[in-house]
């Protein structure tokens, strides 16, 4: 069934030539004022509307379609309301971007140019109602607030479920920032430990000569410094959960401890003769490829198969289909909400970039973007400056495709700058049709000026 797209138009012409128009692509629904506008909202739902400004009692005046504006923003905000006006209203349709609106188009509208529009709006609309229904989706089923509709993501979803209800040690493996402290978080929460403690210990963050008593803990006197006994990370997790992050820089001496601390859970404090038993669960993590360094011998193989009971592949983020979309929305609304900003939404440009960035951090990165994005955006749409993406430069590509993508959006961009974004003389310079040209703009993430 096709979408709903609301026309609201105190011209009866201008909505039947509209319905004519768009009928073909969405449910066209009509209304000639803001009361009728609003009641027609409200039982429909639609989430595009084309909103003129000028509305009876007093078309000439924009305050009625500004107060339509507000109305319908109330019912739903994450509504995405066109604002369309003559020459003479332009300022007044900038005011109504600020209020919430997601663009404007100039009248007379252009048919290639408002289809155009629309597309851009639904494609927005649907990311952010799927964002939505993720959300109900994962309610009472918590995996740390990781979100993922791909195949690899429901396949650790579907791990983790299995796996929490054991006791079996887990390692995970990922690129950095990829969920991997996420995921044993989520295996503790699942398991019958979850009342009991979660204790993390990055190991590459300790140099070696202090790892051991970390981990084991020590005795008062065992060296110098030591004025104080004082328990390991291992035994402060009694009863619940240890997170070994980046277990693969373990240094060998040590791997051997902890070897004999799964094989037995007792642990012996540095400096201590006493064998404390104790009841701990193990998770490791890394990002390292354990198996070359077992061929370095520079990682234990028993060790290895003591901890890789169950192993999860944490997946990086470029390998997640359509995941992308869904959690940078995920962090749009999470960050605006904390900074009070509501309405945001991203650029089409902006949404480009984040589908094709290759995100060599992962989701730490696409979180960390989208924060900066929020926090400096100046208005309702995050842009590719918001997000500090540039375009790509000609001595990056790697592959005959990219290289055609440059070529294009570099003429592209300097025709439309040369003819002030005006697409008819840009498509007559280029040689294509404007449908063409509207086509290759949305391909490469080019907003319309």
């Amino acid at each position: 069934m096709n979408p709903k797209l609301l026309i609201v138009d105190d011209d009866d012409e201008i909505r039947t030539q509209m319905k004519w128009a768009l009928a073909g692509d969405y449910q066209i629904l009509v209304a000639e004022n803001r009361p009728r506008a609003v009641e027609i909202f409200r039982a429909e739902l639609p989430s595009v509307v084309l909103l003129d400004l000028g509305l009876p009692p007093q078309p000439a005046n924009p305050e009625e379609g500004l107060a339509a504006l507000s109305e319908l923003l109330a019912l739903n905000h994450m509504a995405k309301v066109v604002i369309v006006s003559g020459q003479g209203e332009k300022e007044v349709a900038l005011r109504a971007i600020g209020a919430g609106a997601y663009d404007f188009l100039c009248k007379p509208v252009e048919m290639e140019e408002l289809k155009f529009l629309l597309t851009r709006c639904f494609h927005v609309a649907r990311l952010e109602r799927e964002y939505q229904e993720m959300q109900q989706l994962l309610q009472g089923d918590d995996f740390e607030g990781m979100l993922g509709t791909s195949r690899a993501m429901q396949t650790v979803f579907d791990t983790i479920r299995k796996v929490g209800a054991t006791d079996a040690p887990v390692l995970i493996l990922g690129e950095s920032g990829t969920g991997k402290e996420m995921a044993a978080h989520a295996i503790h929460q699942k398991s019958n430990r979850k009342d009991g403690p979660f204790i993390a210990i990055n190991c590459s963050a300790i140099p070696d000569t202090l790892l051991e008593s970390e981990l084991f803990g020590h005795e008062k006197g065992a060296f110098t410094g030591a004025h104080v006994q004082r328990k390991g990370r291992i035994e402060s997790a009694g009863g619940g959960t240890l997170f070994l992050d980046e277990i693969g820089e373990i240094p060998l001496p040590l791997q051997v401890k902890l070897l004999r601390f799964l094989q037995d859970q007792c642990v012996q404090r540095v400096g201590g003769r006493e064998e404390i038993q104790l009841d701990v669960r193990v998770i490791a993590a890394t990002n390292a490829d354990l198996k070359k360094a077992m061929a370095a011998a520079t990682f234990r193989e028993d060790l290895f198969y003591r901890l890789a009971v169950v192993q999860i592949v944490m997946p990086a983020l470029r390998e997640r289909e359509n995941d992308i979309l869904l959690l940078a929305q995920s962090f749009l609304q999470r960050f605006a909400l904390q900074v009070k900003k509501t309405g945001l939404t991203f650029d089409p440009a902006a949404i480009h970039a984040l589908s094709s960035h290759p995100w060599p951090g992962n989701v730490r990165e696409l979180e960390n973007k989208v924060r900066r994005a929020v926090i400096m955006a100046e208005g309702k749409r995050l842009t590719l400056q918001d997000l500090e993406f540039t375009p790509e430069s000609k001595a990056n590509v790697t592959t005959l495709k990219e290289a055609r993508e440059a070529v294009e959006r570099e003429m592209v961009e300097r025709v439309l700058r040369k003819h002030s974004g005006k697409i008819t003389s840009a498509a007559i310079e280029l040689g294509i049709s404007r449908p063409t040209l509207y086509e290759l703009m949305e391909k490469l993430g080019l907003a319309k000026e």
